[in-house]
């Protein structure tokens, strides 16, 4: 009976060992992963707390140190709503919020505010489309200008034709102070993004047109608005209303 009973028991012995080995390694994983979780929470927070305050600093420096932390945050999918506001806020540093000292603005740093415009491509919500839409009407920076158009190109949000607008709004604005060759390519490519969402064509259609036909402009941009303007007439690109 020994020899039958002694095999059984130690199976049972050694099979109550392996199952308080699997549960006891079990609970020291969750309890492990409990911190790590905790800790990434803690760190993601800290990073939120550091990057806010460089965004809301006055110093140029540590404006562009926030932004290569936000940069990278965002090629690395770990965006939070803090760092959505911080590139908000950077993106209209010194138009929409503006420091002064005796009088003069020192915290316009368009440089700043079109890498912010660049950046918020990569976040593709109604929240940065309607950031990008203030800067595109507020800003008088070409460059900055330039950014927020290329940006919604890119986002591809365009509800009601507001976008384009915005776009053409801001393409008429440059073209009477100071026309710019890089910022028409911008909207020139914005609009061939957003073709298939555009409801009525005219707006654009005109935009195009004035390009296409405006001598300060270099040739090739001049030459890139008739392509254009040829492929959306001849259904190159589909809409909603193929109006005229």
């Amino acid at each position: 009976m020994k020899l039958v009973k002694t095999p059984r028991i130690a199976c049972a012995i050694i099979g109550c060992v392996v199952c308080c080995t699997s549960i006891f390694a079990q609970t020291n994983s969750k309890t492990a992963n409990n911190e790590r979780s905790v800790e990434g929470d803690y760190l993601s927070s800290l990073e939120d707390v550091v990057i806010t305050e460089m965004a809301n600093s006055d110093e140029r420096d540590n404006k562009q140190v926030a932004l290569q932390y936000l940069e990278d945050a965002v090629n690395e999918g770990r965006v939070t709503p803090d760092m959505v506001a911080a590139l908000d806020h950077l993106a209209g540093e010194g138009i929409a919020s503006q420091t002064r000292e005796k009088g003069r603005l020192i915290n316009n740093f368009p440089d700043i505010r079109a890498k912010a415009c660049d950046i918020l491509a990569k976040v593709p919500t109604k929240e940065s489309k309607t950031t990008l839409v203030k800067v595109a009407l507020a800003d008088n920076e070409p460059m900055v200008v330039t950014a927020a158009v290329r940006s919604l190109g890119t986002i591809g949000l365009n509800d009601n034709d507001e976008v384009i607008n915005v776009i053409a709004f801001a393409n008429r604005h440059n073209q009477t102070l100071n026309p710019t060759s890089s910022m028409a390519l911008e909207v020139l490519n914005a609009y061939e993004k957003l073709a298939p969402t555009v409801q009525d064509r005219k707006t654009m259609l005109d935009s195009i047109g004035r390009i296409a036909a405006d001598y300060r402009y270099v040739t090739p941009v001049r030459t890139r608005a008739r392509e254009l303007l040829n492929k959306l007439k001849t259904g190159g690109a589909s809409s909603g209303n193929k109006s005229n």
